[in-house]
């Protein structure tokens, strides 16, 4: 545990009345029981991957709905363009170079990592610190019932989501990605199978779903529903397939869906219809939490946060969507990698919905959840996350930087380096080499233009308060690797030009042909009857 929590001026002011903190504070209707809150965290949901954010090709009829009723920030922002450093943060209230866990838990360091790069990435805190009080345990102290359903990947043995205040949990183990893939059976330890061909990301859904509909009145509850969607293996049912493939074929063929951009070839079109099968899915399954809330007769008093852990995933893995006008996606410097849907629905005071242009981060749901539900913040404990209630009741919030820290190679052809946003100005540095860019995001959203030649007075500002901060948490840096030569690494980017770039064309055209067939139970959505085995 950190420091005692400080006292909430609300309690100062109104020390008998702790429960309608909320509710003077939004100036709503008084109620006799603070708020409920969901959580909704979907894995690698891009930007621009919803109706609302603007794709024409995912169709997310329920989470637009929710939009029209939520502040949406519009500049919100993943603590790390992976996505156990992100988790961390949300659950801590800190920066990814505060907490130590700079990479996916699991990820390679040090000499282990050997793909023909000049550093060996830095070794990481690999579960989340026992000794630190998660935005869980604060409300458990608090009173409320704690819920957790979905992906965890914060540690595996002593290290789940129940020893970190938790007192529910589905799903929620090592992995990071589904081991029985999204339909039963799931193979998963901590989320028994279902009927075989059950959707996972359904199944999550209705476990939530079932944990609001059991809720006891007078006790007020957090659960978080964090989807193993969309992440790989990218999976659907036929159904949703043939829905998604008609729509892009009805639309003109691109003359090429990706481009090289410095390492790895970029999804540049949405166009792929099994991922925008498992889009609808996620949708299907919000809605199905947003029902479970009516029906209890408690949407009006229960918070809604909708967000991602990094951007989305425009190369590497399955090289699923693309974020344009977003530069790249996941696992990338730029802002395809960090930029994150960012939502929160606060009844009474959102409804009519709205949008801030203020950069936000998921550092910031900790401190700003504590307060709209009336509950002491802990600044001890989330020391870079600030509360978002001002900008919530129209108000502003003091300027600050946002810092990113990642000192590793990412799958998805990301680079080590160091990122300081302040106001419009974002600067990366590239720990390779020293080098620095720098782009203005207010004019120049998909960082095209470097302009670091020509501000070197606010560069060296700039990279000074960077150096200043990761100093002063203690972070960790790459090494150089004395393996490195330049004719490996041009043999690697030869390969990626010559080999894989073809191969993703070939690849993802394919999956639009009428014909295409992943296996016969298509990943197992429509199993084979026993005797056809």
């Amino acid at each position: 545990m950190l420091d005692e929590p400080a006292m909430n001026p609300l309690r100062t002011l109104f020390p008998c009345l702790p429960v309608m903190a909320i509710m003077i504070l939004i100036g709503a209707p008084v109620s006799a029981v603070p708020p409920n809150v969901v959580f909704v965290l979907v894995d690698d949901l891009g930007k621009h991957d919803l109706g609302f954010t603007g794709s024409d090709f995912h169709e997310t009829p329920n989470l637009d709905a929710l939009a029209a009723r939520s502040m949406r920030f519009d500049q919100g922002y993943a603590c790390c363009q992976v996505c156990s450093p992100s988790r961390a943060s949300i659950l801590l209230g800190q920066f990814t170079a505060r907490h130590g866990i700079t990479d996916w838990i699991g990820a390679a360091t040090g000499r282990a990592w050997n793909r023909a790069d000049r550093l060996l990435p830095a070794e990481y805190v690999r579960s989340l610190p026992l000794e630190q009080t998660t935005l869980a345990e604060a409300f458990q102290e608090a009173g409320y019932r704690t819920f957790f359903a979905g992906k965890w990947h914060l540690g595996d043995e002593g290290s789940f989501p129940e020893d970190h205040g938790f007192q529910i949990n589905h799903g929620g183990h090592h992995r990071g990605s589904p081991p029985g893939g999204f339909f039963s059976p799931y193979q998963n330890p901590k989320l028994s199978d279902g009927p075989p061909g059950e959707s996972l990301t359904l199944r999550l859904a209705d476990e939530t779903a079932a944990f609001i509909r059991g809720s006891a009145d007078g006790q007020p509850f957090f659960a978080m529903l964090s989807f193993y969607a969309v992440h790989s293996p990218l999976q659907t049912t036929p159904e949703l397939w043939k829905k998604y493939r008609d729509k892009a074929a009805a639309r003109a063929a691109p003359s090429a869906r990706f481009e090289i951009d410095r390492t790895l070839p970029v999804r540049i079109v949405q166009d792929n219809p099994i991922y925008a099968g498992m889009m609808e899915t996620v949708d299907t399954a919000v809605g199905r939490v947003l029902s479970a809330l009516q029906e209890r007769g408690i949407a009006d008093r229960t918070i809604v946060v909708f967000t991602s852990d990094n951007g989305g995933v425009a190369s590497g893995d399955a090289y699923a969507t693309s974020n344009r006008p977003l530069r790249t996606g996941k696992g990338r410097q730029w802002e395809g990698g960090l930029r994150v849907p960012f939502l929160i629905r606060v009844p009474g005071l959102t409804d009519g919905g709205g949008q801030s242009e203020v950069p936000v981060t998921g550092a910031d749901f900790y401190p700003t959840l504590l307060e709209l539900a009336g509950l002491p913040l802990r600044p001890s404990q989330h020391a870079d996350g600030l509360s978002l209630v001002p900008l919530l009741r129209g108000g502003t919030l003091p300027e600050r930087p946002l810092i990113w820290h990642y000192p590793h190679y990412g799958n998805q052809g990301g680079e080590p380096s160091g990122i300081y946003r302040d106001g419009p100005w974002k600067l990366i540095r590239y720990y390779e080499d020293g080098r620095d860019e720098l782009y203005r995001l207010d004019s120049d959203l998909s960082e095209t233009r470097d302009l670091a030649a020509d501000e070197p007075e606010r560069v060296l500002r700039m990279r000074t308060e960077l150096l200043r901060f990761l100093e002063s948490v203690g972070a960790r840096f790459p090494e150089p690797d004395d393996r490195f030569t330049e004719a490996g690494a041009l043999a690697k980017r030869q390969q990626i030009r010559d080999k894989l770039w073809p191969q993703l064309e070939r690849q993802h055209a394919r999956f639009l042909e009428p014909d295409f067939e992943p296996n016969p139970t298509w990943w197992g959505s429509r199993p084979m009857p026993p005797n056809a085995r």
